[in-house]
């Protein structure tokens, strides 16, 4: 035979190898690699499925905290605007208290002023008063310094009371 060509025998032995192995194969080996091929299918399809539920929990989560976000930035605004209406009162109310204690102390002031302008009166017409009286004192000393003019005043008053 040929070198291309192999022989009969061999081909035979060849065949037999070749059933026998595929026997043992099928009987002992063909099983559990199938097994194992299957386990690993079904292990990568589970990944995948769980790999799809996670990515769905995640896209729920996220659009959850989106919400969670707009309502946390909602009642932020809320306690802004809250807190600066409160901060706007405050203010208005000191102002008020502030403009109700300047109005006290003004009236006060002025009442203060009325006090003591009318005190200041009555003083200046008691001191107005006795310089009317002391001047009229020495007016009438200076009248009354020799003895005729205090004869001729009591001679005037008695005929002023005659009269009456």
């Amino acid at each position: 035979m040929g070198i291309v060509t192999p022989g009969y025998g061999l081909v035979f032995w060849t065949g037999i190898v070749f059933v026998i192995l595929l026997f043992l194969l099928a009987k002992y080996a063909w099983k559990p690699i199938l097994s194992a091929v299957n386990a690993r299918e079904e292990k990568i399809s589970d990944a995948l499925e769980l790999a799809e539920r996670t990515k769905a929990e995640m896209k729920v989560l996220k659009e959850q905290n989106e919400d969670l976000l707009k309502e946390a930035r909602a009642e932020r605004d809320a306690m802004i605007k809250d807190a600066k209406s409160t901060a706007s009162s405050m203010v208005e109310d000191a102002k008020s208290k502030a403009q109700e204690e300047a109005n006290k102390v003004m009236t006060s002031a002025r009442e203060s002023i009325n006090a003591e302008k009318i005190a200041a009166i009555e003083e200046l017409r008691t001191q107005v008063a006795a310089f009317s009286i002391e001047i009229a004192e020495k007016i009438v000393r200076g009248e009354l310094a020799s003895n005729d003019k205090q004869k001729a005043l009591a001679d005037k008053m008695v005929e002023d009371i005659n009269m009456n």
